[in-house]
């Protein structure tokens, strides 16, 4: 089955960082991405932001198109209604399209179309189908979807924009989420996203995530790099720990 091939490729890298492209150098992207290459990092997140959603406005299907890599492409729609759009966002490369719960007035039937997609990068690679939280929604919107999902992210901000300090809540959050994906006996991978910086990020790992997404933290305008290689070095320390 693909998903499970995709969700070996996410375990298998595990545990690591997600790195936001969209606080790159837009004007270099190409340059920004191949530096990203070489650090080690294997995921490159992308906002997607609509405006309605969120507060912001940030890039769409063109974009992702455009990021030539071997990294596998993490697509997070925040955007109203995405059951009409996320074929597109698929068709252009997307290897993990994650959609808010809130977002959609019936998430169960997104879920269900992502699940019947083709990879574009691979077709034997699957899709893996993920549902964000807000800070602010009940966990227990997740207990009807974990038959139809491969990946669970929780927000530690609100979205809108970059930048914005760590809610800590979410680790307790974390926490129950962890528990309730150890129940289910399912292979879903667990992401917190928000909030990350090189101050606290050894921090968040030690809570047994998954997926770690930083953006502003390592595309800071000065040494991408070297911030890129930091953030993986210090999930991959603690995760030898555990």
């Amino acid at each position: 089955m693909g998903n499970c091939n995709a969700l070996e490729l996410l375990r298998a890298a595990a545990p690591t960082v997600s790195v936001g492209v969209v606080t790159a150098n837009l004007l270099t992207l190409g340059t920004e991405i191949k530096l990203l290459e070489q650090t080690g990092a294997k995921l490159a997140h992308v906002d997607v932001m609509d405006g309605c959603f969120c507060p912001m406005m940030t890039v769409g299907p063109p974009f992702i198109k455009a990021i030539k890599t071997s990294l596998l492409k993490d697509v997070h729609l925040m955007i109203s209604e995405p059951l009409e759009k996320v074929a597109e966002y698929v068709a252009v490369g997307a290897d993990i399209v994650t959609v808010h719960v809130e977002a959609c007035s019936n998430v169960h039937r997104v879920l269900q179309k992502l699940g019947s997609l083709t990879n574009a990068n691979d077709p034997e690679r699957g899709v893996v189908r993920g549902v964000a939280l807000n800070p602010g929604t009940p966990l227990e919107a997740l207990e009807p979807l974990l038959d139809e999902l491969e990946f669970i992210s929780l927000l530690a901000v609100n979205p809108g924009w970059g930048g914005q300090k760590y809610i800590p809540s979410t680790t307790a959050r974390i926490a129950r989420v962890k528990r309730m994906i150890a129940e289910s006996g399912k292979n879903i991978i667990l992401c917190a996203d928000g909030g990350i910086t090189k101050a606290n990020i050894a921090e968040i790992a030690a809570t047994g995530v998954d997926v770690i997404v930083a953006g502003s933290a390592v595309f800071d305008g000065k040494t991408p790099e070297a911030n890129a290689r930091f953030m993986l070095d210090a999930v991959a320390a603690v995760g030898r720990k555990q």
